[in-house]
């Protein structure tokens, strides 16, 4: 087994109660990528490749308990965290669906969608059609790291070691919203953290079933 593919399903398995921690120098663009979609009281969102629901509490003070959040992610350990996070704080309009974003079997058409550090994801045509099926024709949003100009060793070097533990494969990692901006004419992306990040947003005209 590859190193990244051994470090990946270490970082979100058997270490998903620290993940927290590990990528808390991510919140600040966490609340930021958030903020990017016009969500409104009683909306539905889809969390996809949720994690431990750090977006949770972000997501759940716009839409309130009338609204829904429907959390994506392929791994138990991930989810595991997340539960204990929806129990604590009391949140009974949460679904948490434990799958591939491909095959996922989602409860809901969502208002908007949100791609939170989930670059082995947004990699996935598969994923995104899926996704995208299930969209009243609302916005997404997506976030993570890239890489900086070739020229920007330094941020590079600090994006390789923050990322390897999270991605299984870097293809695509100098525009990593290349295949939702093919799906979401209009996608308006910004470089980030010195350009070892990005934030991305557009509406999709046209979805749900």
């Amino acid at each position: 087994m590859p190193q990244t593919t051994r470090s990946m399903l270490s970082a979100y398995g058997r270490d998903a109660a620290i993940y927290d921690s590990r990528t808390a120098a991510f919140a600040q663009y966490r609340r930021r990528l958030v903020d990017l979609l016009p969500l409104e009281r009683g909306d539905v969102v889809l969390d996809v490749g949720c994690g431990t629901a750090l977006c949770f509490a972000l997501l759940h003070e716009r839409i309130g308990p009338s609204g829904m959040i429907i959390g994506v992610d392929a791994s138990r350990d991930m989810l595991e965290v997340a539960a204990e996070r929806v129990a604590a704080h009391g949140w009974d309009n949460v679904v948490l669906v434990e799958s591939a974003v491909e095959d996922a079997e989602l409860p809901a058409v969502a208002d908007h969608a949100l791609f939170c550090a989930v670059h082995d994801v947004l990699q996935s045509g598969a994923a995104l059609d899926n996704v995208l099926a299930h969209l009243r024709g609302g916005w997404v949003a997506a976030g993570g790291g890239k890489w900086a100009p070739a020229w920007a060793v330094a941020v590079n070097a600090g994006v390789l070691a923050l990322h390897a533990p999270f991605v299984r494969d870097f293809t695509g990692f100098d525009r990593p919203w290349s295949h939702l901006a093919d799906r979401v004419p209009g996608l308006a992306v910004q470089d980030v953290a010195m350009g070892g990040g990005y934030l991305a947003a557009g509406r999709v005209h046209s979805g749900g079933r």
